[in-house]
């Protein structure tokens, strides 16, 4: 457990966790910023799916801020998501193993896909973007065929729980 809370305090030193004060700035309807604000209530909810989610958005957030730029709201790369699921994973597994009526349909569909080991490739096939750089030793087709036989009826879905915002000056 001290492991999961020095990666959770490693990523917040990158990442500014405050409330939102409710200015959210949004472009094309995704928010933009170059300050990440966790939402309020995760700081307080035990809920393991928040806590699971918590711990994807600071990845992802993190992993978006090395990137850089001006606007690091709008970075986006494979390998930023691919490391935000594996955290997401990781953290849905040890907040199952601590609780084990923790059930969430959709995490356990992506634990699913982990442990079969098609996360590259879920991430390519089910998240991708036009402007991201994918391996090249992804077996897309494999992983549909896959999918068809254990991902019936399922939707991927992004969870941040906060929003981007510009920093006050």
């Amino acid at each position: 457990m001290e492991s999961k809370w020095f990666r959770l305090a490693a990523l917040a030193s990158v990442v500014v966790m405050a409330a939102c004060d409710g200015r959210i700035y949004t472009r094309g309807g995704v928010t933009d910023g170059d300050t990440f604000y966790v939402a309020e209530y995760a700081y307080f909810d035990e809920d393991p799916v928040t806590q699971a989610w918590l711990a994807y958005s600071l990845d992802l957030s993190a992993c978006q801020l090395m990137i850089g730029g001006d606007n690091p709201a709008r970075n986006s790369s494979y390998d930023c998501e691919l490391g935000a699921r594996e955290t997401l994973d990781q953290e849905w597994r040890e907040r199952r193993a601590l609780d084990s009526t923790a059930a969430d349909r959709y995490l356990d569909a992506h634990n699913r896909v982990v442990e079969a080991g098609w996360l590259r490739e879920y991430v390519a096939v089910e998240l991708r973007r036009d402007d991201w750089e994918l391996p090249d030793d992804l077996d897309t087709n494999a992983y549909r065929d896959w999918r068809r036989d254990n991902l019936r009826g399922h939707r991927p879905m992004q969870r941040l729980l906060g929003s981007w915002n510009y920093r006050d000056r």
